[in-house]
């Protein structure tokens, strides 16, 4: 390997390396359970896979949001199966339309985003109290209005049931299609122009990473931190008619720990706890992780309580993951001289190269000859003094080393003569 290329490498190592850990993991769950598990290689288990990342999937991308801005959303799980038991009840008993008991799912969403918002970022509470509270709330709201009664939506054979193809479509021979991957991947696209293209998601990061030093950059603080919460309750009710299209019954009081495997796949997908780091993408990925757990430890004969047991520990490495990565970021780096030279002879190379490329494209052969002479001199003297000196400052290290271990040494013997006087 070629000192340029162990430098890209580097690189690569401290920039990109992250990036791949989460779609390494997922291929490697797959294969795992593909090799493993019984009849896990078919398409009606990847059509399982995507049903089972359906709804999880739409409150993670919500609820990445709200980690972005360093906050946290323990009641999207509640707040998505109470809006969906209210289109429900709307439907089933208040002879609603189901277009406008879809809508009212999604409505009852935004009103709890709403007011976790106002709660978080204007009366100033802290997000795990306030998002804790309206899970409780919303599961009473949900079963107080449905009279803790389960509802029941349209089945796919009926006029009412159309909102379901969104989903899943069955052809009249029987073949499944999951539709609703692609309304799942149109709403990250979605979130990632938001975060990445607008106002918004750069003021998302800036909240996140310091609410402080954004505030006293003119950002106006409250509103945006208050709008990460409307999406992530927008996105609940998304999820909740997900829920309602895939599983039709919805009971009361139901969603409590959903909000626990949102949180997990957005921080499995990258997203720090700590604010100001993460992507929809990374995600989603982790939705899919998971996904494939719930799909692939049935595969090898095995509980869905051993799904709650590996997620645990996969979510576990993630923080530990995301803690180390913080801590390394956070490290002053300072270069010994010998990686300081490299990097400074191998940027003068570089220019030297692009200069040579443009003296080629003019014909000017007495530069090109000229700079192909100084190219060669700069990287036979890399060559000459790069390993030397790098030799020279492990011999360096070693010595400094060594002398360390004899003044403990000696240190110790002499705690040891004065312990004996």
């Amino acid at each position: 390997m070629s000192l340029t290329e162990k430098k890209r490498w580097d690189q690569f190592k401290e920039s990109g390396l992250k990036w791949l850990l989460a779609p390494a993991a997922l291929v490697i769950l797959y294969l795992f359970f593909g090799i493993f598990g019984r009849n896990f290689f078919s398409y009606p288990t990847l059509v399982n896979i995507i049903d089972a990342a359906y709804y999880i999937g739409f409150i993670s991308v919500g609820v990445t949001f709200v980690i972005i801005t360093g906050g946290i959303d323990l009641s999207v799980g509640t707040v998505m199966m109470a809006g969906a038991i209210i289109g429900g009840t709307a439907y089933k008993t208040w002879g609603w339309s189901i277009g406008m008991s879809l809508v009212l799912i999604v409505l009852v969403g935004i009103a709890f985003g709403f007011f976790n918002g106002i709660m978080v970022a204007r009366v100033g509470m802290p997000p795990f109290i306030v998002t804790l509270g309206t899970m409780m709330i919303s599961m009473g709201v949900g079963s107080i209005v449905s009279n803790v009664q389960s509802a029941t939506f349209p089945t796919r054979a009926v006029e009412d049931g159309w909102f379901k193809s969104f989903f899943k479509f069955i052809s009249e021979e029987g073949d499944t299609i999951p539709t609703g991957a692609f309304l799942l991947i149109a709403i990250v696209l979605v979130s990632h122009i938001i975060l990445s293209k607008t106002k918004m998601g750069r003021y998302t990061y800036a909240i996140g990473s310091n609410k402080e030093a954004a505030r006293l950059s003119g950002v106006n603080v409250v509103r945006w931190e208050m709008m990460a919460y409307v999406i992530a309750g927008a996105y609940a009710g998304i999820g909740g008619i997900s829920y309602a299209a895939v599983y039709t019954t919805v009971l009361p009081a139901a969603g409590q720990g959903f909000e626990l495997f949102a949180i997990a796949g957005a921080v499995i997908g990258g997203t720090s706890l700590s604010g100001g780091v993460g992507t929809v993408f990374g995600t989603l990925i982790g939705v899919f992780i998971m996904s494939v757990l719930s799909v692939g430890l049935p595969a090898m004969d095995l509980q869905s309580h051993y799904q709650t047991f590996f997620t645990g520990v996969v979510v576990i490495g993630a923080v530990m993951l995301d803690m180390y990565r913080t801590k390394k970021a956070s490290e002053v780096r300072i270069l010994p001289p010998s990686v300081q030279y490299r990097n400074d002879m191998t940027e003068q190379i570089r220019t030297l190269r692009q200069e040579l490329k443009a003296a080629s494209s003019s014909g000017d052969q007495s530069q090109v000859s000229r700079l192909k002479d100084e190219i060669e001199a700069k990287e036979r003297e890399l060559k000459e003094n790069y390993l030397p000196m790098k030799a020279e400052e492990k011999a360096e290290k070693a010595r400094i080393k060594a002398k360390e271990r004899e003044a403990i040494r000696a240190f110790r013997e002499q705690h040891a003569r004065d312990h004996q006087k």
